[in-house]
């Protein structure tokens, strides 16, 4: 078993105040704060969303190297981006999808693109990530060979 933490500390009211999100690990640190969450995107500023967003991409991306070394082949390169939509609902925000468009270049021999859509899906399905959040949002997958 191996557990991972992150804390925040916030000053202040939920529309005026700001907070710190930042990993035990020292890994990274962010203000964190309601207008970034509910206008968009501000620089130097996360949210929640764009937090899952990089997890959900970092674990699926390590799912699929694992899927294609599982059937014997590789990619020089691999890039995965999430895209984790919330939406204004009756009673606040909810979380509703999580996109994955992830790219594989340089393909070893092998690897055509109804192979790559199988291994995308399979390495979907696998993800500790994927997993935690399905039934909770909808999960869709963009492979592409680059």
């Amino acid at each position: 078993m191996s557990d991972h933490s992150a804390n925040v500390r916030w000053t202040g009211n939920l529309p005026d105040g700001s907070g710190e999100v930042k990993a035990h690990s020292g890994s990274f640190s962010s203000t964190v704060r309601l207008k970034a969450r509910t206008e968009g995107e501000i620089k130097g500023e996360t949210t929640p969303e764009e937090l899952i967003a990089g997890a959900h991409a970092t674990c699926y991306t390590m799912m699929i190297e694992a899927t294609l070394g599982k059937h014997k082949l590789s990619a020089e390169r691999v890039e995965t981006e999430a895209t984790v939509s919330v939406h204004k609902v009756e009673g606040g925000l909810k979380i509703t999808q999580s996109h994955l468009k992830v790219t594989a270049f340089g393909p070893a021999a092998g690897l055509d693109d109804a192979t790559f859509q199988t291994i995308a899906q399979e390495a979907e399905a696998g993800c500790p990530v994927s997993n935690a959040l399905r039934g909770n949002l909808e999960i869709t997958v963009e492979a592409l060979l680059g």
